[in-house]
């Protein structure tokens, strides 16, 4: 440690002493505040995670991204969920210092709740919209083969990265429950299940997605699930709507009540659409469909 010139006048024994505890001091503060700025920069969104930004080369100039998310300090993931956020679906993200520091769709529930998600045996993986998308994802895209296409690739290179991953669940939520539901679909035996959260259950309201319009969920050969907010206020999305989805293909519906400081337009993700002030409680409903395979209650109080 280099030390300043204390004085040009000789010290006492004492005086010296305490000259160099104060030096030290400072030294000390110094790096806890290095220390303390260092930490500050992990956004709360991703707390305990260390994350990753995958790349993958689709041709025609165009790539598909995505960000691993790991608990932090843990190795050899089992199971992978596959995270498609909703409206617009374009996430574009920002990865530094091992976490994902910002995006176009941070404040999206499956995008900010992640971290409720992930343990040692559970990784999760956000999908972006392909590079040349634009602004919007469209639902017809979204709703195509070609998605799937674009994705698997995706999968496969976090696969070779993390060859203990046995299982891919797929999780959407809004507008990105037609990914979760086509490419369920389309995945086939590549998919273990598929949970879809504040599903479009009104492809006819005005201003919805036609796509989902007597989809048939006992098509795809995996496991399919719902959970939705009993009280969601998004006319695309009624609690009515996917209560006869459920009902019609007997496939598990879980209800989600309560929640807390709503705000914001009633589509968006800071209402009981996007589940606020439920996210420990519905990620951990989700936690376990993947790790046990299927639903072992049906409400989340």
């Amino acid at each position: 440690m280099h030390l300043a010139p204390l004085a040009h006048r000789p010290l006492s024994r004492h005086l010296f002493a305490k000259h160099l505890f104060a030096h030290v001091l400072f030294c000390l503060s110094l790096a806890l505040g290095s220390s303390l700025a260092h930490a500050q920069t992990v956004p709360s969104h991703a707390e305990g995670l260390h994350e990753e930004l995958i790349s993958v080369d689709l041709g025609d100039g165009r790539q598909q991204q995505g960000v691993l998310s790991l608990r932090a300090g843990s190795q050899a993931p089992t199971r992978l969920a596959v995270l498609l956020p909703g409206s617009p679906s374009v996430v574009r993200p920002v990865v530094a210092d091992g976490v994902m520091q910002s995006s176009r769709l941070t404040g999206n529930f499956l995008i900010r709740a992640r971290r409720h998600l992930v343990d040692a045996g559970l990784a999760t993986l956000i999908v972006d919209c392909h590079s040349a998308s634009g602004d919007e994802c469209s639902s017809g895209y979204q709703a195509s083969r070609e998605r799937w296409r674009d994705v698997e690739p995706l999968i496969a290179a976090v696969r070779r990265q993390q060859p203990e991953i046995r299982e891919v669940w797929l999780v959407g939520t809004s507008k990105g429950t037609i990914s979760s539901s086509f490419m369920a679909l389309y995945g086939g035996n590549a998919v273990a299940g598929a949970i879809h959260t504040a599903t479009i259950s009104e492809p006819w309201a005005k201003n919805s997605y036609r796509e989902l319009a007597g989809f048939d969920y006992r098509a795809p050969t995996s496991p399919q699930f719902f959970i939705h907010h009993r009280d969601d206020p998004c006319p695309l999305t009624s609690y009515a709507g996917i209560r006869k989805i459920a009902e019609r293909f007997q496939k598990p519906l879980l209800t989600v009540t309560g929640g807390s400081d709503f705000q914001g337009p009633l589509c968006a993700a800071q209402t009981e659409h996007g589940f606020k002030g439920r996210e420990p409680e519905v990620m951990a409903a989700i936690r376990s469909i993947i790790v046990t395979g299927h639903a072992e209650r049906l409400d989340i109080p």
